[in-house]
């Protein structure tokens, strides 16, 4: 019988009601006169022709035991499977992969979690704020006016895990499988860039430590303000400390820039990250690796130039979603 696949089964009772020969059917599937009789015979004992339960291997743990590793990985998700082996009450011989094996029942599998900022009580407040007083702005008459801008890290080499080295066994440290690299990624660069729906920035980079000084003489005069001409125009940056300086939001008003608030530990309401991940992944898609800084530098300005401004525009287009998502949320995380 197990030689019959389900639909095998069904084909195979269908030709006996028929009245077709059991040798006959035998001989079509391959298998043997008896596997097609006791197949006819069950059929006329149950009506089916499905197979029937089997007792299978005793579980080696109780209903109870199941509802405490369940709690428990619901109410911690960061729990390993051997401290919940450990933590069980009463007398037992479990395994992690027992363990592991219940939590999958239960549709809980181990991932690699999702890395969001430290948000507290006043965050989600602001967060939630914030987001119920932009739920209307539409991207026509409010969005599209709107310049996002954002500072970036870039480092030379980005290491993360997810690299992957076909090896035998034992060849672990073979010269030729081993990722070598050097301390803290070999240092990077950081660049300043804003979009909106028309248009962007130059690739602005941005040597040593920022100050608020820097960042109004070497970045708001000579870039940001060009942008910003239009009456309508809108700038959007976040509550970094050059940012919201005496020195900075001075010189702001001063120009009679209209400025976003923005809620604190944001990121995810700003288009722009999901830009700079576009661009980090342009560049390591490239056939040469940047060499050195000079060079990750040239590449992410020419890389920064082709990303199509229609990308842009999707990315702006989901602020309204976004809005919707974070009051959902509660001021919590956010898919985005």
């Amino acid at each position: 019988m197990a030689r019959l696949s389900r639909e095998d089964r069904q084909i195979a009772l269908g030709r006996l009601q028929a009245g077709q020969s059991q040798s006959a059917i035998a001989r079509h599937f391959h298998v043997s006169q008896s596997t097609i009789s006791r197949l006819w015979v069950r059929f006329q004992a149950t009506g089916s022709v499905a197979d029937l339960p089997r007792a299978g291997r005793p579980r080696a743990t109780t209903a109870a035991n199941d509802r405490f590793i369940r709690l428990r990985h619901l109410r911690n998700r960061f729990l390993s499977a051997s401290s919940s082996v450990q933590a069980l009450p009463g007398p037992h011989r479990l395994s992690d992969q027992t363990v592991r094996n219940h939590l999958h029942e239960a549709g809980l599998r181990a991932r690699r979690p999702h890395r969001g900022a430290v948000l507290t009580r006043r965050h989600r407040q602001n967060r939630v704020q914030w987001g119920n007083q932009h739920l209307r702005w539409t991207v026509r008459n409010h969005w599209r006016h709107v310049w996002f801008s954002d500072e970036s890290y870039f480092l030379l080499q980005r290491h993360d895990g997810r690299r992957r080295v076909y090896r035998r066994v034992n060849e672990r440290y073979a010269p030729n499988c081993v990722d070598e690299a050097p301390v803290h990624g070999g240092g990077g660069v950081m660049v300043w860039g804003a979009i909106n729906t028309a248009g962007r920035s130059t690739l602005v980079h941005v040597q040593g430590r920022i100050t608020a000084q820097r960042y109004v003489e070497e970045i708001l005069r000579p870039h940001a303000l060009p942008l910003l001409a239009d009456q309508d125009a809108i700038f959007q940056q976040d509550n970094a400390r050059p940012h919201t300086a005496r020195l900075t939001t001075q010189f702001l008003t001063d120009h009679h820039v209209q400025v976003l608030p923005w809620p604190s530990m944001s990121p995810d309401m700003n288009p722009i990250e999901h830009l700079w991940d576009e661009l980090d992944r342009r560049v390591r898609r490239r056939e040469e690796a940047p060499a050195n800084h000079r060079d990750l530098l040239q590449a992410l300005q020419e890389e920064w130039d082709t990303i199509p401004q229609q990308d842009i525009r999707h990315l702006i287009q989901s602020m309204p979603r976004r809005c919707r998502a974070v009051v959902a949320a509660q001021g919590s995380h956010t898919p985005y």
